[in-house]
């Protein structure tokens, strides 16, 4: 079992005028920590607009902060908006690559769509296209970062002449590849397309043994067509996260941040909103003890409870439980404390042998893996000769050819 924190970087209101500065110094703080702890990732969406819920519209720039104050902790994109309204693909490949060379290989690269009208109509993105596009160019991000040069390509989403884009990713053919996965569904698609799954939605570890079995029963099969150049055969989900040794006291820590993380996405998806003027954690407030019982994948509570949780996550085939800290309200010192009780009590339970499972488990699936990749169909590589000459511009073919 690996394990990570994970960051909207949620700043309900009222706001202060330094709150956003505090929150993303004291997110970096954590990180910090969780990186001395032995944590193994840190986890940062990209999210656009969504005012209180998350703040993280530049997870670029974040994810480079940890990278340049940490050690070992891998860093994700979990996810980057890879629709091309979003992020150019070429863009998204630049970007990709040039955090794998500055944390030295460190980079895990998740995509996703977008799930709101407020991103979606945000960047004239029509609901009904987000999957296919969202596929469409996270399979050229992929054809970028692997081959030199690029060919180009016309598509449904975007068209681009051949380029060779740079920089390239230290891991090769490119960091691990993810897929946001919110229901059996997405699992299904990320299996697929040989894509980690990253399941940001709470279920417990009865429903997660439902959903580890579709995942790996499509990766063995015929069904696998590796969209990226390699499988990254993984599936995440997440939990909340609060931890002490007094279970109410973890609770009273942890409950309104996890309980506000879950109504603030579905208020975004269901309610009209008026940009500028949100009133999530007002609205949060009047109806949480009434109309918001908290139920599913929670994760609050004393060390032993947690411990016992993880370890029925990892029997029914879960690789990694990401930490939902950063929630609501909850406070920087709490956050900080809990990391401290799980390296403590937690995670030493989990540590030992670990690495040996893992190469049993790629020893397993090795030959399906090996089987997917020969049922991609590859983008041919342009040979020297077949690579097309860029004409300078007029303007500089006057000024060269001058008297």
């Amino acid at each position: 079992m690996r394990f990570g924190v994970f960051y909207e970087l949620q700043i309900p209101k009222p706001w202060t005028e330094d709150g956003e500065h505090q929150l993303i110094h004291e997110a970096i703080e954590q990180v910090e920590l969780a990186d001395r702890l032995g944590i193994d990732y840190a986890w940062a969406v990209e999210h656009h607009f969504l005012e209180e819920y998350s703040h993280c519209s530049a997870s670029e720039v974040f994810l480079t902060a940890l990278a340049a104050r940490t050690d070992n902790i891998r860093v994700g994109f979990g996810i980057r908006q890879v629709i091309p309204n979003y992020n150019h693909p070429s863009r998204t490949a630049e970007a990709v690559g040039m955090l794998d060379l500055i944390s030295n290989g460190r980079v895990d690269f998740g995509i996703g769509e977008g799930a709101t009208r407020l991103e979606l109509h945000g960047y004239d993105i029509p609901s009904r296209d987000k999957r296919d596009l969202s596929l469409e160019a996270a399979e050229q991000i992929a054809n970028m970062m692997a081959m030199t040069p690029y060919p180009g390509y016309q598509g449904q989403g975007f068209s681009m002449p051949c380029r060779n884009v740079v920089p390239k990713p230290m891991q090769k053919p490119h960091p691990p590849m993810w897929m946001a996965c919110t229901n059996r569904k997405t699992i299904e698609t990320a299996a697929r397309n040989g894509l980690g799954a990253l399941a940001f939605t709470f279920v417990d570890p009865e429903e997660a043994q439902g959903w580890a079995k579709t995942y790996y029963d499509i990766i063995k099969s015929d069904e696998c067509v590796p969209l990226g150049h390699s499988v990254n055969a993984n599936i995440a989900m997440v939990t909340g996260f609060s931890l002490h040794e007094d279970g109410q006291e973890a609770w009273d820590r942890g409950v309104d941040g996890f309980a506000f993380f879950r109504y603030a996405i579905n208020a975004l998806v269901a309610n009209d909103t008026k940009p500028g003027h949100s009133n999530l954690w007002s609205e949060y407030e009047e109806i949480r003890d009434r109309d918001l019982p908290v139920v599913g994948s929670v994760g609050i509570g004393t060390p032993q409870y947690f411990s016992d949780l993880v370890a029925e996550y990892e029997e029914v085939g879960v690789d990694q439980i990401i930490f939902l800290q950063q929630g609501g309200k909850n406070k920087h010192e709490h956050i900080c404390d809990s990391l401290q009780t799980f390296a403590d009590h937690v995670l030493p339970n989990f540590v030992e042998g670990r690495e040996e499972k893992e190469a049993q488990k790629a020893a397993e699936l090795a030959p399906f893996i090996e089987a997917a990749l020969a049922r991609k169909q590859r983008m041919p590589e342009l040979t020297e000769d077949q690579t097309p000459i860029v004409p300078a511009s007029q303007e500089r073919e006057k000024f060269y050819h001058r008297d």
